[in-house]
């Protein structure tokens, strides 16, 4: 079997965790996950943003750019919990957007990151998961995450429209989009099995249109 890395991107809430775990069990597929209880400077970084937004994305960096090059080098297929792409074309921009990352650090950030990521082997699918805002508050709220507690709608609504801009002009390899809004990957296994089919058949070279509404009840 041809040896995969698939990338699974998309905002805050919108279903990354719950897709890449249960695409890594049904498929046997290796996962990565975002670090979080080991990261040194969460903690530091929601004390005071603007002192530590440049310490955090640096360590972000280097966590992602490990991870990416241990899972292309391992021979087992992979699926991945976001992406290291979106570190500075959605988190790191929202940060220097909002005041809270300076243009000197921003810009210095973005020079190690375009050097880091050239290096980096391509992916074969980038899966991105989308929901409406709406939806995606809702699910924050009912995780109950002490550090999500101070996202708002119009953060969210910020990331989505960076997540748009990213994705027009991205072209390390396909992307498959898909709808979360209505898919139950935890409670319904045939939307996963869609799910599974539509990334199959997209690495295959297989075109379809992304996700609409689903109908299964």
């Amino acid at each position: 079997m041809t040896k995969r890395l698939v990338l699974v991107a998309g905002n805050i809430g919108s279903g990354k965790t719950s897709i890449t775990e249960r695409i890594g069990a049904r498929l046997g597929w290796q996962t990565s996950f975002e670090s979080v209880s080991d990261n040194p400077y969460l903690a530091d970084f929601y004390a005071d943003m603007r002192q530590w937004s440049f310490h955090l994305q640096i360590f972000f960096l280097g966590h992602r750019a490990e991870q990416h090059l241990a899972l292309a080098s391992s021979p087992q297929s992979a699926i991945a919990d976001r992406s290291i792409y979106e570190d500075a074309h959605i988190f790191a921009r929202a940060l220097y957007e909002l005041g809270n990352l300076s243009e000197r650090d921003y810009l210095a950030y973005r020079r190690v990151y375009d050097l880091v990521v050239s290096g980096l082997p391509k992916p074969d699918l980038l899966l991105y998961l989308q929901a409406p805002v709406p939806v995606l508050m809702e699910r924050i709220r009912r995780r109950g995450r002490d550090i999500e507690s101070g996202i708002t709608d119009e953060y969210l609504a910020l990331l989505e429209s960076f997540y748009d801009e990213w994705l027009a002009t991205f072209d390390l390899c396909p992307v498959l989009t898909i709808s979360s809004q209505d898919l139950d990957f935890v409670h319904k296994p045939q939307h996963l099995d869609i799910v599974i089919q539509r990334i199959q058949d997209r690495l295959a070279g297989r075109e379809y249109l992304d996700f609409e509404k689903l109908d299964e009840p």
